[in-house]
């Protein structure tokens, strides 16, 4: 496998994803080729000088880095099964997302055949692909990927290499999401809480925004406790933070909303608590999450 400054590519697959990364490749500069299972698609990547493959075989041996983005494994299998004679000697690239064990399984079939392996996690929306703000994790060879590394940030400025186990692309992928998606549900749930007394979402989203800047500047602390397992109840604590979290509950309840999230949050701390972490930092919540028997 050779390096060059523009590496040939092909991606398989072009759902809105897979044509945003041959896209943000061609926009690059390198020489692209594609292939799809069903006809009708990258029509506009060819008129942008992408080169059509028949199939995947025929994609892969035109480039040095082929690139999967599918709806799941099973899929991305069945793709690769059709050219896994043509992959030893490339880069494959794997940014169909999953669990950490499949990605794991998916080295292990790649390594069987002599092929570099490197899994991902794209983390940003179709319009954002190829941006600097863009972020996609990789995992798996570290010397593939520091080869191709260039290549590799066409497609967004962040992206981030997080280590040899192939499985941590999603476990990042996961945990990320995790945060991102209770957020969501938590801004969506304190608008409609807003709303059943009759304060827009619009009245109410300065002051959301104002509460979004303050958790960005927990992070770090949060996490510096949830890995040393210390969690200094000097400035708050679980007990009382509870106790808030309960008033939320029993408003949204009274007004008909579903609270289940929120009663989930309550039964972790409540874990915690009963564990002797009523007067630690919410940090502490952890412990609940940890042991949820």
């Amino acid at each position: 496998m050779t390096s060059h400054p523009l590496p040939s590519v092909a991606v398989l697959g072009l759902g809105s994803m897979g044509q945003a990364l041959a896209g943000a490749f061609l926009g690059a500069g390198h020489p692209t080729t594609i292939w799809n299972r069903s006809d009708g698609k990258g029509d506009g990547l060819v008129a942008r000088g992408a080169v059509r493959a028949a199939t995947p075989g025929q994609a892969v041996r035109a480039a040095e880095v082929v690139v999967v983005c599918v709806v799941d494994y099973d899929a991305a299998r069945a793709v690769l099964d059709r050219a896994a004679d043509d992959l030893p000697g490339r880069l494959l690239v794997n940014l169909t997302s999953d669990t950490p064990e499949r990605a794991r399984e998916a080295a292990a079939w790649a390594e069987a055949l002599g092929v570099d392996y490197l899994d991902g996690a794209v983390m940003v929306p179709v319009p954002m692909i190829g941006t600097p703000e863009a972020l996609i994790f990789h995992s798996g060879t570290r010397s593939a990927y520091e080869a191709y590394e260039p290549t590799l940030k066409a497609l967004g400025g962040q992206t981030a290499y997080v280590g040899e186990d192939h499985g941590l692309a999603a476990v990042h992928d996961l945990s990320v999401l995790d945060f991102f998606w209770t957020a969501m549900h938590g801004l969506v749930h304190g608008f409609a809480l807003a709303a059943s007394e009759g304060v827009p979402a619009a009245a109410a989203a300065p002051y959301m925004k104002t509460l979004a800047a303050l958790l960005t500047s927990v992070v770090d602390g949060t996490a510096a406790e949830v890995d040393s397992g210390k969690y200094p109840g000097d400035l708050d604590n679980l007990t009382v933070e509870a106790a808030n979290v309960r008033h939320i509950v029993r408003a949204a309840e009274h007004r008909g909303l579903d609270a289940a999230a929120l009663r989930g949050v309550l039964t972790a701390a409540g874990r915690s608590i009963d564990l002797g972490h009523g007067a630690d930092t919410w940090s502490s919540i952890v412990e609940g999450i940890r042991n949820p028997a």
